[in-house]
């Protein structure tokens, strides 16, 4: 069994929970998942099954799409709703042309330090790690890039929105910072993924409901690719490891032998390179 299953995780479960529930419903050791979500966050978590593991380095350069809920007014030491209030101020008077200003002011690409709660690794140990044993640290800013902002819906002390985001950005962060910026802090409250680049909540499969017909394929994963159809000495020589000459583009490609799916080919420099071989035996 080899391919993707795209989970709706649950509030509640870390994403290593998520995983260790797939490998025994579906009696299955080789389970990974990429794009970590939350505890307290809900959503779409690309689990990983089989030959799929390889993938993930493909999907981890996604872009994410969120809903997420800013409560105003309060601050929180980790960013969310599941940190300890370290700073409350007043409600600003907002109105919602002003939201929606300070919202689309964060379109485009930006620095942002990561919170000191994340899983970032600072010599061999994980941030929240050293804030959780009241070490300081200090975590450089990174570039990240907002393609998409949008209000959803605006009550007082809480507002709605829609983020399309690159890999690594942190939600709570921007939360904070759009607070900062309508004149008061506030922190995540809640956190819904409803994306990871093609893969959409409407098609995640509830995690009680799991089956191993909701798997999606590797092939179907790269459809969008093209695709080179070998002969065969070319595929027993390309299975084998061996580079081939090509005069096609640098690309990802689909690799096929008498319209069989072999698995996945690099190609850099015109020479095709295998990279994830699907077929047990060749």
């Amino acid at each position: 069994m080899d391919g993707i299953i795209i989970i709706n995780k649950p509030k509640g479960y870390t994403s290593h929970d998520v995983v260790n529930i797939v490998k025994k419903k579906l009696n299955i050791s080789k389970v990974g998942h990429t794009g970590t979500l939350d505890p307290n966050a809900t959503g779409v978590l690309p689990i990983l099954i089989g030959k799929a593991t390889k993938i993930s380095k493909y999907l981890i350069e996604h872009n994410k799409t969120y809903i997420a809920e800013l409560a105003l007014g309060e601050k929180s030491s980790t960013g969310d709703i599941e940190g300890e209030i370290i700073e409350k101020q007043e409600l600003p008077n907002l109105e919602e042309h002003q939201i929606k200003q300070v919202l689309e002011s964060f379109i485009g690409k930006q620095m942002q330090t990561p919170p000191i709660y994340s899983a970032i690794k600072i010599n061999g140990k994980k941030a929240y790690e050293y804030a959780r044993s009241g070490q300081t640290i200090e975590l450089k800013p990174r570039e990240i890039e907002i393609m998409d902002i949008s209000l959803v819906n605006f009550e007082k002390g809480s507002i709605t929105f829609k983020v399309k985001c690159s890999k690594g950005t942190y939600i709570r962060v921007l939360c904070e910072d759009i607070a900062r910026k309508l004149g008061t802090v506030g922190l995540m409250k809640e956190l819904c993924r409803t994306r990871v680049n093609e893969f959409d909540i409407e098609q995640s499969t509830d995690l009680k409901e799991l089956k191993a017909t909701d798997l999606i394929n590797i092939e179907e994963i790269f459809i969008k690719k093209p695709k080179i159809e070998l002969n065969n000495k070319q595929a027993q020589l390309f299975l084998n490891g061996v580079k081939l000459n090509t005069a096609n583009p640098d690309e990802i490609y689909r690799i096929y032998r008498n319209e069989q799916f072999l698995g996945i080919g690099v190609i850099k420099n015109n020479l095709l390179k295998r990279d994830i071989i699907i077929i047990d035996n060749y």
